[in-house]
């Protein structure tokens, strides 16, 4: 248990508020930023980044650093159906493009790797790297 003081503001619960309207997606600081902007909040980005930070420490949200060229992306923790030790991501190397990933055959690997070879996987840091549906349609399939 987290014991933690837990501190609350306007802002705080502005941030807290949107999230929980979306449980099961996946953002940036910088989506948080645009979508309470677009819905008319008065906040700035600095604010969203210093909120998010105490929400990870806090144990509300889980960062996940994919590589150094793309920004963190968070996620609430523990939100039904998505516990943190299952969410990959995989990256488009000729897009960019990021796709969350929760997979059941994938936390199976993951416990498979730790019992059979004393390894334990980082699934928050976890990347696979490849080429998407959309690239791989458009007839580049050479890197």
């Amino acid at each position: 248990m987290n014991h933690k003081k837990i501190y609350r503001t306007n802002q705080k619960e502005l941030i807290l508020d949107y999230i929980e309207r979306y449980p099961h997606e996946h953002f940036t600081a910088a989506d948080l930023f645009m979508n309470l902007k677009q819905d008319g909040n008065r906040i700035g980005l600095t604010t969203v980044y210093r909120h998010i930070d105490r929400l990870v420490d806090e144990g509300i949200l889980i960062k996940s650093v994919v590589d150094e060229n793309t920004p963190a992306c968070y996620e609430l923790s523990g939100h039904e159906g998505h516990a943190h030790s299952s969410c990959y991501h995989c990256k488009c190397i000729r897009c960019g493009k990021l796709i969350h990933l929760h997979c059941d055959e994938i936390t199976k690997l993951e416990k498979h790797i730790l019992a059979d070879h004393d390894f334990m996987v980082m699934p928050e840091r976890t990347v696979f790297f490849g080429i998407c549906r959309e690239c791989r349609e458009g007839g580049e399939e050479h890197v």
